[in-house]
């Protein structure tokens, strides 16, 4: 008798002529991380195809000066996912690039004191030139003062998307810029902990005051809830962006009185110790490519089989989680994309936002 665990073969892979989307195809047959991140690019390609399906990307740490901002500028205008929230890091180093600057191959066995003498930035084996960064810096300073209001309380979103059109004017098509193009909401929830931050004590030290409101992002990030009918996640590391998107299925109905998103079926509703039910908004698809382990108890390493005991995550969703550099992945799985796709997605309407 056959037992029911051997069901799928492994399939060795063929040395052939293949392109990106072949070879992840023929590793999805595989084994270990090869498999995941096979799985990942089809979880992710259904994600794109199903029309109830809105797709929120975390995009954490530093990884715009490795070279991949530029895929995410094509993921934004192709409309492959809906809404953005990374660190400010990511939403501002790109930015040095787009000016017309460069990030340089370096070496983790540099001597970092050199560096330091010569005005250089490590990012591990990159290089970035002080004197760019502050440039880079002070121009999201010259944008706070000229286009912002003073003791006015933003959203990062807000700020963010003003700064993205200010940003496409200038032919500077970073993230931000592209994004306010395509009208995709871009969130930082932790804004201040990157070069916006610093602009804004370089506004201050000029005598504007720049007001950013945590709560307003909260709530603006929370009132997405009620316009999605299903949500599909994609994390590129872990951190706040990853939490912050994780949240929106377990904590947007307490925007509400009933605590119950209007116009909206909860997938799961149980009371609580004789409380009243709350509901949850599971997400139905989830994809993370991390190179941190769940063992550590930190949200990084977290797995999606973890996050279900919370709500955050459907039982019966593809829940894929690839530990692979994401300098690695996230290359292979948009070119991927790229030639599975021909078509852009219209993706959903969140423009009330910028409204």
């Amino acid at each position: 008798m056959a037992s029911s665990f051997l069901k799928e073969k492994v399939r060795a892979i063929e040395v052939t002529k293949k392109s990106v989307s072949e070879l992840l195809d023929a590793m999805a047959d595989t084994g270990f991380q090869g498999r995941r991140l096979g799985e990942a690019v089809r979880t992710w390609e259904k994600m794109i195809k199903d029309p109830r399906c809105t797709i929120l990307m975390g995009y954490a740490a530093s990884l715009s000066t490795t070279g991949q901002w530029k895929l995410v500028n094509w993921l934004l205008k192709n409309r492959y996912i809906d809404v953005l929230v990374a660190t400010g890091a990511n939403l501002s180093e790109d930015i040095v690039e787009a000016m017309g600057y460069s990030y340089w191959k370096g070496s983790h066995l540099a001597n970092d004191q050199a560096l330091l003498r010569e005005d250089i930035n490590r990012y591990y084996d990159v290089y970035g030139d002080e004197v760019d960064y502050m440039k880079m810096t002070e121009m999201i300073a010259d944008f706070m003062m000229k286009e912002l209001e003073e003791n006015v309380p933003y959203s990062s979103r807000e700020i963010l998307y003003r700064f993205g059109l200010w940003l496409e004017k200038k032919g500077i098509h970073s993230i931000v810029a592209t994004a306010a193009k395509y009208n995709v909401p871009v969130f930082c929830p932790a804004i201040v902990d990157s070069p916006y931050g610093d602009a804004g004590l370089i506004a201050k030290s000029k005598g504007f005051n720049l007001v950013i409101d945590n709560m307003k992002d909260y709530i603006e990030f929370m009132s997405l809830g009620k316009k999605i009918k299903d949500s599909g996640v994609i994390y590129i590391g872990g951190g706040v962006p990853k939490d912050f998107i994780q949240l929106l299925a377990v904590t947007a109905d307490l925007l509400y009185p009933g605590k119950v998103i209007p116009g909206r079926k909860a997938a799961i509703s149980k009371a609580k110790r004789g409380k009243k039910a709350e509901t949850y908004y599971p997400h139905r698809y989830a994809i993370q490519i991390t190179t941190d382990s769940p063992q550590w108890g930190s949200l990084s390493g977290c797995t999606f089989e973890e996050a279900m005991s919370w709500g955050k995550e459907a039982p019966d969703a593809p829940k894929i989680q690839v530990y692979c550099d994401a300098t690695i992945a996230l290359p292979l799985v948009t070119h991927a994309l790229a030639e599975r796709l021909t078509k852009k997605r219209k993706g959903t309407d969140l423009s009330f936002l910028n409204k």
